[in-house]
């Protein structure tokens, strides 16, 4: 007798890996673009950091807080499905095993063999099959508010360090050109990270972030120039 080999899936990986993809992505681009909208304002690297220090410290608790409301209210809905589905399952027992059946039926089982599947599944776990099969809720997506918001935070704190550090440790004439590059070079490795630990390709959500990221930095540093000519 050969015992099944064992499989490794990443979908345990989609709650926190989206929140800590997201985190970093926006720690880098709103750090990096603050920071080169200063300078643009200002020229002054000590404003800059202070504006960076602020904005990771506020980015970083926005995120958590924003994470958790929004996780929370999805666990919420997920909770109350659940005890809406456990209602059914005690008062009409008889309707959810035809319901579960169908399910079935439509993936392609013959109408015997779908019965006899609801049958032996709801006598094992009634609201686990209804829940993985009616509704599309298994252990692996659902969702964590706290991992969630912890997750982000952590991850903006991380990302908004680096574009900190270049601000901080640069030669002021490349100030601005080495945050703008450097910041790139971390989003596309963030998004090739991201796409690699989610088992996707990772050129491509390389390319999307960086493409973002340059974009919003653009846009300040144009803001930046605008209203340190007004001054």
């Amino acid at each position: 007798m050969h015992l099944p080999h064992p499989e490794f899936h990443l979908l345990g990986r989609t709650g926190w890996l989206r929140a800590a993809v997201l985190g970093a992505n926006d720690g880098i681009i709103s750090t990096a673009s603050l920071i080169l909208g200063v300078i643009s304002a200002s020229g002054v690297r000590h404003d800059a950091l202070v504006a960076g220090v602020a904005g990771l410290v506020a980015g970083a608790m926005a995120m958590a807080a924003g994470e958790y409301v929004s996780v929370s209210s999805q666990a919420d809905t997920e909770t109350a499905a659940l005890a809406k589905e456990r209602a059914e399952l005690a008062e009409s027992p008889a309707s959810e095993h035809a319901e579960l059946a169908a399910i079935y039926v439509a993936r392609g089982l013959d109408p015997a063999l779908a019965g006899a599947v609801a049958t032996q599944l709801m006598a094992h776990d009634a609201l686990g099959a209804h829940a993985r099969d009616e509704l599309g809720l298994t252990e692996f997506t659902a969702a964590n508010p706290i991992q969630a918001a912890m997750a982000s935070a952590a991850t903006f704190a991380v990302g908004a360090a680096a574009p900190l550090i270049l601000a901080a440790t640069l030669p002021k004439p490349v100030l601005s050109a080495g945050i703008g590059l450097g910041a790139l070079v971390f989003l596309a490795v963030l998004g090739a990270v991201g796409g690699r630990a989610g088992g996707a390709p990772m050129l491509k959500p390389a390319l999307r972030v960086a493409f973002w990221g340059a974009l919003a930095m653009a846009a300040t540093t144009l803001i930046g120039h605008l209203f340190g000519a007004t001054v």
